[in-house]
């Protein structure tokens, strides 16, 4: 993680969640291959990263490659990743683009508690046996450790209410 020097009105825990966690025994089944080599050139969201054009891949790790059986007819897939060079101890933040400083669970920011992220993406390509899928897009660093992936599902992943 790079530290940075705090924006005005952030305000940081007393402690770092990092060293305080339990152990949720989390693992890593493979890992993001991205574009993005450092925080400035890393798209700060998954539209602007699709504005770019370059597609990215995932990589599973051996043991979990069976695990991609019947993935082959999913258009989209849910991402969960480890954003790893995140900072876990802002509480306030102002981000760059926003109009003051807000909470870290009114953000979409990877600097967090848990710095999981969640993407839905569109599967271009599936090669099981190398444990490769090519995605459309993705807004992490290369490298990012892969936590878990689902089968996008329309009767249950659309939110027919939803507001923003």
């Amino acid at each position: 993680m790079t530290e940075r020097p705090p924006r005005e009105g952030e305000i940081a825990l007393p402690f770092d969640p990092a060293k305080t966690a339990d152990d949720a025994r989390i693992i890593f089944v493979g890992r993001i291959r991205s574009p993005w080599k450092t925080r400035e050139d890393c798209p700060r969201n998954l539209r602007i990263a699709r504005e770019r054009g370059l597609t990215a891949s995932v990589e599973i790790d051996a043991p979990w490659r069976p695990g991609l059986t019947g993935l082959e007819d999913r258009s989209h897939i849910i991402l969960t990743y480890w954003m790893d060079r995140a900072p876990r101890n802002l509480i306030i933040q102002a981000p760059r683009h926003g109009s003051g400083p807000r909470g870290v669970f009114a953000l979409r920011s990877p600097a967090r508690p848990n710095p999981l992220a969640l993407a839905t993406v569109r599967l271009l390509e599936l090669d099981r046996t190398a444990g490769r899928l090519t995605i459309d897009a993705i807004d992490c660093l290369d490298g990012t450790p892969l936590v878990d992936l689902k089968p996008w599902l329309d009767t249950i992943d659309q939110a027919h209410d939803a507001a923003s």
